[in-house]
């Protein structure tokens, strides 16, 4: 297991963070427990990597549909305060408009077609190559391509506000 960890670390904490906006380390131990729990459940049809990369950003879309997630977006507490006063390049109206630009475009996402959904986070959240997510969908690599491109127009049109 500390392999994994080591070796998987750095890409957990990105996705985790482009998801979510935070480090969440709750979430990062969450996906070292599955995966340790589901190991005997991996097929090796498919990229290690992006096995666990789908466990996170799972783990990651529940997080951000929890009662918690939610609650926690709607109240500061003292010390956030306090923290937004002592940092001079965020204030606390400019965090309050880049958490509703980050649930805008999660629920941008979460509503597009489940093959276009799909795609578009394996392309742009999980760093996949056109290639990889064509050997993990077992589609053409152009399909891949029609796919994403029509993701990103239906994204332009439900984001257009934030553009």
């Amino acid at each position: 297991m500390k392999f994994i960890i080591d070796q998987y670390r750095n890409n957990i904490r990105k996705i985790i963070s482009n998801m979510t906006g935070s480090n969440n380390e709750d979430i990062e131990q969450e996906v070292y427990i599955r995966t340790w729990k589901n190991i005997g459940k991996y097929k090796e049809a498919g990229k290690f990597k992006s096995w666990i990369n789908t466990i996170t950003a799972n783990l990651c879309r529940d997080y951000m549909k929890s009662a918690y997630f939610k609650h926690s977006q709607n109240t500061l507490t003292e010390e956030d305060d306090l923290i937004q006063i002592k940092d001079e390049r965020e204030s606390i109206e400019s965090a309050l408009i880049r958490k509703q630009r980050q649930k805008k475009i999660m629920d941008a996402i979460d509503a597009l077609k489940p093959k276009f959904k799909e795609v578009i986070i394996m392309y742009e959240m999980q760093e996949m190559s056109y290639e990889q997510i064509s050997e993990k969908l077992n589609c053409p690599v152009g399909t891949i391509r029609s796919r994403l491109f029509n993701a990103r127009k239906e994204l332009s049109i439900a984001l257009k506000d934030l553009i």
